[in-house]
C-alpha cells in the first residue's frame, strides 16, 4: 500500500492561499452534498433512466420498476423536492419528465467515470 501522509511536516502557503480564494461557501457545499445523495440511491437512478425515455405517470414508473405507486411517488418527491424532475397533470393523471439536462449529464459523467479503467 501506498504512503497517504506527507514524511514531512511542510504548508505550501501558495496554494493555501489559492483554495481558500476559490472555496465555496459552506452552504454551497452542504446543498451539493445533499444533492449528491439523492443519486446514491439505485431506485431513485432507475426512476430517472426511465424518465430519460419517456415522461411517464406514477402508474407507469410503478409497472416498468414492478414497485408500487406509494414507493414509486415516495422517491419521485424526494427528486422533485431536490429538483430533478417535474411534473404536469393531464386530466386525472401526473406524468412526470426529467427537469433539465444537467440531471442527463450528471448521470452521464457518473457512468463515464464508473467505466474507466
Amino acid at each position: 500500500m501506498q504512503d497517504v501522509c506527507c514524511s514531512e511536516v511542510k504548508v505550501h502557503e501558495d496554494l493555501l492561499k489559492i483554495v481558500n480564494e476559490t472555496m465555496p461557501e459552506e452552504t454551497e457545499l452542504y446543498d451539493l452534498a445533499e444533492l449528491f445523495k439523492v443519486f446514491g440511491d439505485s431506485t431513485r437512478i432507475r426512476i430517472l433512466f426511465v424518465l430519460f425515455e419517456a415522461e411517464v405517470c406514477v402508474c407507469d414508473l410503478a409497472e416498468v420498476l414492478n414497485m408500487t405507486q406509494s414507493a414509486i411517488s415516495h422517491q419521485l418527491r424526494i427528486l422533485k423536492q431536490n429538483k430533478l424532475v417535474k411534473n404536469r397533470r393531464e386530466g386525472k393523471s401526473i406524468f412526470y419528465s426529467l427537469a433539465d439536462d444537467h440531471v442527463r449529464s450528471i448521470i452521464a459523467q457518473g457512468r463515464e467515470h464508473i467505466e474507466e479503467e
